[in-house]
């Protein structure tokens, strides 16, 4: 695609249950339009209160609204040939409100109001369990459910070309700063979201992330800052 520095890959397939740590769904595989010897540096984004609206469990698949400017954040990842990948805590179906289904339409349309703004995700990985979940399926004490490291090394996994070295989780709770420092990651907290309660000692735990940023927009841009001091050579 002449003109655009991306073209998109074939979507990819949904998978069984998970066991241990869980990959359940494989989104847009990004190429660069001029690709480089070498590995990619990561962006590991949480979704509710990161990418869309903080609004409970979302029976409605309708009730998915993106936080504004999260799509242009996104894009900038896109431009530098940083990989953005989804890391989420799902446990809707644990809990019986809803199907497995149900949250992977929620990442269907998350992706769908992404790409409306000209902005891609790598991947998409969530885990449904929750130990004291309902469901006996996904009533379990999984090694994907964050802070566990199992969603991020599985991206690995899936993903060689991703550097470890150059690897960042933004989130919006205290568990997404714990995944970070259990991962070896630098952590970013937003302060959308459940963020600015993280902050204030009114939710979860305290913590320390490497920085706090008021928007998506803001973690990006530090983001892409620290990339460039550290002299990552594909970001441009």
């Amino acid at each position: 695609m002449p003109g655009h520095p991306y073209y998109r890959g074939k979507g990819g397939a949904i998978s069984g249950g998970c066991s241990g740590w869980c990959l359940n769904w494989s989104v847009h595989e990004l190429m660069p339009f001029h690709v480089k010897p070498g590995k990619r540096p990561v962006v590991f984004l949480d979704r509710d209160g990161t990418l869309n609206v903080e609004a409970g469990y979302l029976r409605n698949i309708s009730d998915l609204v993106l936080l504004p400017g999260a799509a242009q954040a996104l894009t900038l990842l896109n431009r530098a040939n940083v990989a953005a990948v989804l890391v989420t805590n799902q446990s809707g179906p644990a809990r019986g409100l809803y199907p497995e289904w149900h949250v992977q339409k929620l990442n269907d349309r998350l992706c769908a109001l992404l790409d409306e703004g000209g902005a891609v995700l790598d991947a998409v990985y969530y885990c449904p369990h929750h130990p004291q979940g309902v469901v006996p399926e996904y009533a379990i004490n999984c090694s994907c459910r964050k802070p566990k490291i199992g969603l991020i090394e599985r991206a690995f996994v899936e993903h060689p070309d991703l550097d470890r070295q150059a690897a960042y989780m933004i989130g919006d709770q205290s568990t997404d700063v714990e995944l970070a420092r259990n991962a070896s990651l630098k952590s970013v907290l937003v302060k959308t979201g459940y963020g600015a309660d993280v902050l204030a000692g009114k939710f979860q735990w305290m913590v320390e992330p490497d920085f706090v940023a008021e928007t998506l927009a803001d973690a990006v841009s530090w983001v892409l800052a620290e990339l460039e001091r550290q002299g990552s050579p594909d970001v441009r």
